[in-house]
């Protein structure tokens, strides 16, 4: 390692007994999975610029000009319902100044910022900041300066290193122009650059280890030496004090661990723990599963989550999905009887007249393949059904709208109204941007999806 930020970095020691090895590498398992996922699209995203899905150096925006499709494989259950901007935010050295133009009244937008850890810690956009433009500050956990003129707010991290998602409604394919035009008139700024000042001293540059595979994340002891890494752009909170002086007892956070000079007995707690974190989160899934849990629960703020570590990791199923105040999304995983979603059956999903999802935005309805979570590549190239599609629907007799889900065309009549379905398992995520607050209490329930045959 090349940088003064790499070789800061000195050899990690376990000074816990295996029984403990055990109990703490749980812990990390739950608190640090989220924190290497998200280090994996990032590296992808900002840092290696030969990965296929790279977008720009950090501090830099990309604007893409389509919505997903499935050759876009680097995050799971992606939307394709809104062109994306990406942006890595770099905080160590001054604040970066967001500048967004003004946006015709009822295009949905949002910029969600996503720290280290995951959390979703702010929003700009339609339901929070308006539609009217300006320009606002994002600052990391050790600036202390003076708010310039011309700045609307300041947006503070807990985190050094932080994702910004920008979401730009797409009304329908011919509208691509529009949101090319709204795209450009993002604008980013160091500090220094927006009030025409002489930029600080550039922190050292990071010597970014190459990130596990999604597979290698589960089976890898280097996801400590990661997840250590990552650690170094968050800045202890005090909530945590306690459980960040647990993980040093095995190695995680300053320093460095040599995985392969552990003692069979202590490999085997770390691979233990581990274990023992993934029954965890296989609870959660049955959660799901069971809609005793939803994507509103495990989508937030850490005050919103109040610290509750697996659920930030469950959140991962969908990472970087919104906090449901800008977002929801019902996730079918079973049908009405309780069995999995599988393209060898037909399925609908009925909407009944004047019982449209309640959104002050939009709502849409994708299909993802498992156990990839991508979507899925079908003749007709449709990977979801959106609120905007409604005039080209079928609706039934008494107005209300059917959704046909499965593997193979339902015929010319109805092809408006299918959303296919890969030939194996499956899950649909219905998405509600901007809900109302009949979805927020409960009181609107998503309907069921049934199986035909």
């Amino acid at each position: 390692m090349a940088t003064a930020l790499a070789l800061a970095r000195a050899s990690a020691q376990v000074t816990a007994t295996p029984a403990e090895v055990r109990a703490i590498a749980k812990e990390a398992y739950i608190y640090g999975y989220p924190l290497v996922d998200s280090y994996r699209i990032e590296h992808d995203y900002f840092v290696d610029r030969s990965a296929k899905e790279f977008k720009a150096p950090w501090n830099e925006i990309a604007n893409i000009p389509r919505v997903f499709t499935p050759a876009d494989t680097a995050v799971q259950t992606p939307n394709s319902d809104t062109p994306y901007s990406w942006l890595g935010l770099d905080l160590r050295t001054e604040p970066i100044v967001l500048t967004l133009p003004p946006i015709e009244k009822g295009r949905y937008f949002s910029v969600q910022f996503i720290d280290a850890y995951t959390f979703n810690f702010a929003y700009l956009g339609s339901r929070t900041t308006g539609n009217g433009g300006g320009s606002y500050l994002i600052a990391g956990p050790h600036w202390k300066g003076t708010v310039p003129k011309g700045v609307k707010k300041v947006i503070r991290s807990e985190t050094e290193l932080v994702l910004a998602v920008y979401r730009t409604q797409l009304f329908k394919p011919d509208d691509i122009a529009n949101v090319k035009k709204i795209q450009a008139g993002y604008k980013v700024q160091p500090l220094s650059a927006f009030t025409n000042t002489p930029a600080p001293k550039a922190a050292p540059a990071i010597d970014f280890p190459k990130p596990l595979s999604a597979e290698g994340q589960k089976t890898s002891l280097e996801f400590f030496n990661l997840m250590s890494f990552v650690l170094q752009f968050a800045p202890t909170v005090p909530s945590e004090k306690a459980l960040r002086a647990r993980l040093e007892k095995i190695g995680v956070g300053p320093g460095t661990l040599d995985v392969n000079a552990l003692s069979p007995e202590v490999k085997a707690a770390f691979e233990q723990g581990r274990a023992d974190a993934f029954a965890d989160f296989a609870g959660g899934i049955k959660l799901f599963d069971s809609g005793k849990l939803t994507s509103g629960d495990v989508f937030g703020t850490r005050q919103s989550l109040k610290n509750n570590y697996l659920y930030r990791w469950l959140a991962t199923i969908g990472i970087y999905g919104n906090s449901k105040q800008e977002a929801m999304y019902p996730i079918y995983a079973v049908d009405s009887t309780g069995q999995k979603l599988d393209g060898s059956h037909k399925y609908k999903l009925r909407l009944p007249p004047g019982n449209l999802p309640p959104v002050n935005a939009f709502w849409s309805l994708t299909m993802y393949e498992l156990p990839a979570s991508l979507l899925v590549a079908n003749p007709i190239n449709r990977y979801l059904i959106n609120s905007p599609m409604l005039p080209q629907l079928k609706r039934d007799a008494d107005g209300g709208v059917t959704l046909l889900v499965q593997n193979e065309s339902p015929g010319a009549e109805l092809e408006s109204n299918w959303l296919p379905a890969p030939k194996g398992s499956f899950n649909a995520y219905m998405r509600l941007y901007w809900p109302k607050e009949s979805a927020l209490n409960g009181t609107w329930k998503a309907p069921p999806m049934v199986r035909m045959q």
